[in-house]
């Protein structure tokens, strides 16, 4: 169960804790841009929920629709992409660069 984001840019989706883990965001600060929270349930299930992207005008957008109902059907119809589980996550790539450590000096 989670939050989903997605990439305006190339439509990969990840989970919030994905993109936490990844170092793209934190409890307090969701993600910056591309990424953009999927409207839906904080909740959602992928047992329950279908994930769906598709691309508009150059951008990718995301939706959260309960499976196997008329909502979901009509989104598939209309050309969004239901991505798979294995889809979903932050490519090893795309981590956030790591933040230099100030090295302590010793006087003598």
């Amino acid at each position: 169960m989670s939050r989903f984001f997605i990439d305006t840019a190339t439509g990969q989706v990840a989970t919030i804790r994905q993109l936490i883990d990844a170092g793209l965001g934190t409890a307090d600060r969701l993600p910056e841009r591309p990424w953009h929270r999927i409207q839906g349930s904080d909740d959602a299930s992928m047992l329950w929920y279908a994930v769906l992207r598709k691309q508009v005008r150059g951008v990718h957008i995301g939706a959260l629709a309960i499976r196997h109902l008329g909502h979901h059907a009509s989104l598939l119809n209309d050309g969004w992409e239901e991505v798979g589980v294995h889809q979903i996550g932050v490519p090893d790539g795309w981590r956030a660069p790591i933040a230099a450590t100030p090295t302590s000096t010793t006087r003598r």
